[in-house]
């Protein structure tokens, strides 16, 4: 009888430490119930387990099986699907593991990550207190999409790559939509409701956050032309020593304003500390999506490094992250949409600089720029009209994502000037059809002569060129547009979509 009892026993401890050495099969978050995977393309499906175990994955008609390697990490690949659904997806652990995970209601389609600072953040409810979306009610009482699903990451910054998030997947309904980018969601509706199949979109924005964040270590510790990030970093963190000090003063302000009832004093913005780190925002919001197969990128950012130390470098910065997601994707130049930072008054910024190294880095392949001077706000760097720029970004992805090459989706982009006497002649690309101006004449045109000083200039169209002459210029060497911060540089092309703001230097 003692040596039953004692059989028992050491088989219930094999048992405990068998049991206590397994680990459960597991799914990263993005891949969850009410995902869209994305169509026409192998589908990567991947997690964790027990080393060694075998993890069998069934989808649709599909099944593959995978083993967990000494770490316990799995992946596997499912052929293409063309779009459709809803779907069931299973993984399930070999014998003993407990039951299979199930994914429910899973579309196929294409995916999108929308990413960038407060403009692409923006949800359809606005920003309580400081910005409104137009039409907000109205949008998001008829935002019940059943073949648009939405999944928005949580703010974080890390030191290093993370593998997991904790948001998952959601149906895109009047609820959901509210939170989510307004941009993001005008984009996904009209692609939606033109091409006919599931969208869905990755929400994975920080108000208020420079290019650099965004960009992995790998890109930034590799080029020493991006060696500046780092100088800013430094001065940044400098200044994050009085922080706690001057916001307790900010708040003594405000309650004395309080009790003597006048209005709460304007204090300067101020970033969060972490969400300027140098990779930071890669490591926290964008690592753990490249495994995810995606159709391509939205983006909107660029307020934040519009200051004169760090505009003149937005070219090199905003290049280098798009060729690190490209890169780190390991899906080629899929197409990167962005919108140019629209018109707002910021006289101590250099929003020129940043909106031309913005035209300029067209020079990439696959990649469009949607301009918003014509929709900006003279005094809220939030403008209402997120619809345009989201149907613009639509217009891009139509002809670049969709197949549609000969749709106009960009207003007129300079290409060349010559200097004809005291007059500049200035050419444009996407501008086949003519150009017009919106008003009774064209603003927003400057020259400058051998003393490199610009000045107001007159401008008219000519056919599919404009003439800019600035009285007292006798020689012109240079030509730019729409340079100031706010601007009512009025230049369309004859398809309704604005020039880009653009110098000729």
């Amino acid at each position: 009888m003692k040596s039953k009892r004692t059989l028992l026993l050491f088989t219930a401890i094999l048992s405990f430490v068998f049991l206590q050495g397994r680990a459960e099969v597991r799914l990263p978050n993005v891949l969850s119930s009410h995902a869209v995977l994305q169509r026409n393309a192998p589908i990567h499906i991947w997690g964790w387990a027990t080393p060694g175990e075998t993890i069998t994955v069934r989808f649709h008609e599909q099944s593959r099986s995978a083993t967990a390697n000494d770490i316990g990490k799995w992946e596997l690949w499912l052929a293409s699907e063309n779009a459709g659904g809803p779907y069931t997806l299973t993984v399930q652990g070999s014998a003993g593991s407990g039951a299979p995970i199930t994914l429910t209601d899973v579309l196929v389609g294409d995916v999108w990550v929308a990413s960038g600072q407060s403009n692409m953040e923006m949800p359809l409810n606005g920003f309580p207190g400081s910005a409104v979306v137009k039409n907000s009610a109205q949008e998001i009482a008829h935002a019940n999409l059943p073949q648009v699903r939405l999944l928005r990451l949580e703010k974080k910054s890390s030191f290093y790559p993370l593998t997991d998030i904790s948001a998952t997947w959601t149906e895109c309904t009047s609820q959901t939509a509210a939170d989510f980018s307004a941009v993001a969601y005008f984009f996904g509706r009209e692609l939606n409701q033109r091409e006919h199949v599931p969208i869905g979109l990755i929400d994975s924005t920080w108000g208020g956050t420079p290019v650099e964040a965004w960009t992995s270590m790998d890109t930034i510790g590799s080029d020493a032309g991006l060696m500046p990030i780092f100088s800013y970093w430094a001065h940044f963190t400098d200044e994050l020593g009085d922080r706690d000090l001057v916001l307790a003063l900010e708040k003594r302000e405000d309650e004395a304003n309080a009790r003597a009832g006048r209005p709460k004093p304007k204090h300067p913005w101020r970033p969060d500390g972490t969400s300027w780190q140098p990779a930071g925002l890669y490591n926290g919001m964008i690592a753990p999506l490249v495994p995810y197969t995606i159709k391509g990128v939205i983006w909107y950012q660029g307020e934040t490094n519009s200051d004169p130390l760090r505009a003149p470098y937005y070219a090199r910065f905003f290049s280098a992250l798009i060729s690190d997601w490209r890169m780190h994707w390991r899906e080629g130049d899929f197409p990167f949409l962005y919108a140019q930072i629209s018109s707002f008054y910021s006289p101590n910024e250099d929003w020129g600089i940043v909106r031309d190294a913005q035209r300029r880095t067209l020079v990439l392949s696959n990649t469009a720029m949607a301009v918003t001077l014509d929709v900006g706000d003279h005094d809220n760097v939030h403008p209402a009209d997120k619809q345009t720029v989201g149907a613009r970004l639509a217009l891009a992805a139509r002809a670049l994502a969709y197949g549609e090459s000969q749709l106009e989706y960009s207003g007129p982009l300079f290409r060349t000037m010559a200097v004809e006497g005291p007059a500049m002649r200035v050419w444009f690309d996407h501008a086949q059809n003519g150009l017009a101006v919106h008003g009774q004449q064209l603003q927003g045109f400057e020259v400058a002569g051998t003393d490199g000083e610009f000045v107001p200039a007159t401008a008219r169209i000519d056919g599919q060129t404009v003439v800019v002459q600035a009285s007292g210029v006798e020689h012109p060497k240079a030509v730019r547009y729409a340079w100031s911060s706010f601007t009512n540089a009025n230049l369309f092309n004859k398809e309704g979509l604005p020039a880009s703001t653009f110098t000729s230097e």
